[in-house]
């Protein structure tokens, strides 16, 4: 029975690793927990359960596993395999925050190595954490604590090291300023994920971590391309879970820039699911936020609150999203405070590009060009030292606003001109509507009625196509209130177009509007040439064209 007994654990746990080299992450982890349970499993087994264990979305289960193989490498005085899994325990804690507990494991981690005072690629893991604590504070002094990590992997032949700190230089670079140097670095790392001969565990952290930085440099093409290859590679491997979730946030984002919400909504809604049973917040944080962010543009503001609400308690910033829904609700004081009290505590470069945007925007409905005109400044000369085309558009869309509120349109023109141009190229067609809504204020105010006409329109209908009800309301509310938004004159000259429609001469027009026939002159000679128009003949035409005759404006 003895000798039965100990040949089925032996071929469960050959079933079990036969399991986890085909990436079968349940079957390799419910062969190996069952064997464990019949038989302890030696240290090896136990990495390969705290590893199956950790894709599945265990991570109780693989935090006790890999703590028990740590104990017994040192058991067997194998203090590296040790050491290594003591780094595998701590650093989960500490990308969730879990500061104390992470840092208690390196120490034991350190000590062990200096007593044993062996040189092993062990030491160059240590320093991947030190990396990343310094990489916000200090970049340079990350990239440096990096660089010696990569040389340690470099000299042990250790794939998984090299790569996981030449991903670190690339984005301590980019924190730095040295975007070209440090995107390079990270296309690197990313061939190296793409061969397929990294372990599952820096693969996904890796892949995670350059679509992030993608999306911080607002680098939509490299976002779309990473973002794929990370969809084929879990789509491969269904059992996953933590990468999983956030490859779908990913997706999300993708989808809605390109004008899919409702297939974006689904898949935040479906990374919101996914994420809600693991232990990182800080990633179910960013699922909701995105989820909050597709109701604000439909309109759901309710629902919408309350997924900004919710993302703060996970600890992600609710800004500039939840600022955004208030001013479209018309809550411009609440929305003008909560911006600029998160521009105020936002000093890194990349994060304050985000929320320079809206802040113009709000500034702006606040009544305060001044302060908006120095966002746009800000944020021109940080899109033009990232050559990133997504925020230059942004950027482009923003001084156009701003130019068009200082009341020079001809400039405002040339920036939405440029904006429009990018959001056509990247295929944004939300954007692209928003600009066009800039741009017929603008040809409006330069005369240019026909033109101003067709781009509110085509605006309109964008709107409606993706359900963009605030929008679309704002647009509705511009066109009733002003209409020169349809026509390019003001409402006296209307009054004077349409009564020339009728076949009144200047003198009849002057007796019915109390006017002197100098003045109706000199109306008509707007119309003219706002219009483009050279005869009273072609007014006429232009109004019943246009459906004035016989219509009602006011101021």
């Amino acid at each position: 029975m003895v000798v039965g007994a100990v040949m089925d654990v032996a071929v469960e746990v050959e079933r079990a690793r036969d399991a986890f080299d085909r990436q079968a992450w349940s079957d390799a982890y419910r062969a190996l927990a069952e064997a464990d349970r019949a038989e302890p499993l030696g240290p090896d087994d136990l990495v390969r359960l705290a590893t199956a264990a950790y894709l599945v979305g265990r991570d109780a289960e693989s935090g006790a596993a890999t703590e028990r193989a740590h104990h017994a490498y040192l058991g067997l005085g194998a203090t590296a395999p040790a050491v290594r899994c003591a780094f595998w325990a701590a650093l989960p804690l500490l990308l969730r925050g879990e500061t104390a507990r992470g840092g208690g494991w390196l120490a034991r981690a350190a000590r062990l190595l200096e007593d044993d005072g062996l040189d092993c690629v062990e030491r160059g893991y240590l320093l991947f954490p030190q990396g990343l604590r310094l990489v916000h504070k200090d970049p340079r002094a990350a990239h440096a604590r990096f660089g010696e990590a990569a040389a340690i992997g470099e000299r042990f032949g250790d794939q998984d090291l090299v790569t996981l700190a030449r991903h670190g230089q690339g984005r301590a670079l980019v924190y730095a300023g040295d975007t070209a140097a440090g995107t390079a670095l990270l296309d690197e790392a990313m061939v190296a994920v793409s061969s397929g001969r990294l372990s599952p565990l820096v693969t996904g952290l890796v892949y995670c971590s350059v679509i992030e930085a993608c999306e911080e440099l607002f680098d939509l093409r490299r976002a779309q391309e990473w973002t794929a290859a990370l969809s084929h590679w879990c789509s491969a491997q269904p059992d996953l879970v933590p990468y999983r979730g956030q490859c779908l946030v990913h997706r999300s984002h993708v989808l809605q820039t390109h004008g899919a919400w409702p297939d974006a909504l689904d898949e935040a809604r479906r990374a919101r699911e996914r994420l809600a049973g693991t232990p990182g917040r800080a990633v179910l944080g960013t699922a909701l936020y995105q989820e909050a962010e597709l109701h604000r543009v439909r309109g759901a503001f309710a629902r919408s609150e309350e997924a900004f609400r919710q993302a703060g308690a996970c600890g992600h910033r609710a800004q500039p999203g939840l600022a955004l829904m208030w001013l479209a609700q018309g809550r411009v004081d609440a929305a003008a405070a909560a911006i600029r009290a998160a521009l105020a505590e936002t000093p890194d470069r990349l994060r304050r590009a985000r929320l320079l945007a809206p802040y113009a925007e709000i500034m702006l409905a606040a009544g305060d060009a001044a302060a908006a005109r120095e966002a746009v400044d800000e944020l021109t000369r940080t899109a033009g030292e990232l050559g990133a085309p997504l925020l230059a558009a942004v950027a482009a869309h923003a001084r156009g606003a701003v130019l068009l509120a200082e009341g020079e349109p001809a400039g405002a023109l040339d920036a939405l001109l440029e904006a429009g141009g990018i959001w056509d190229e990247i295929d944004a067609p939300y954007d692209r509507a928003r600009t066009r809504v800039l741009l017929g204020l603008a040809r409006r105010r330069l005369g240019d009625a026909g033109t101003a006409r067709l781009e509110l329109d085509a605006a309109r209908q964008a709107f409606r196509e993706l359900g963009a009800t605030p929008d679309l309301a704002r647009l509705d509310a511009l066109t009733r209130r002003e209409p020169e938004t349809a026509t390019g004159l003001s409402p006296r000259e209307v009054e004077v177009l349409r009564l020339v429609a009728t076949g009144r001469t200047n003198h009849a027009i002057a007796a019915d509007l109390v006017l002197s026939e100098k003045t109706v002159a000199r109306h008509l000679s707007n119309i003219f040439g706002k219009l483009g128009l050279s005869s009273r003949a072609a007014a006429t035409a232009y109004a019943y064209e246009h459906d004035l005759v016989g219509r009602r404006w006011a101021e």
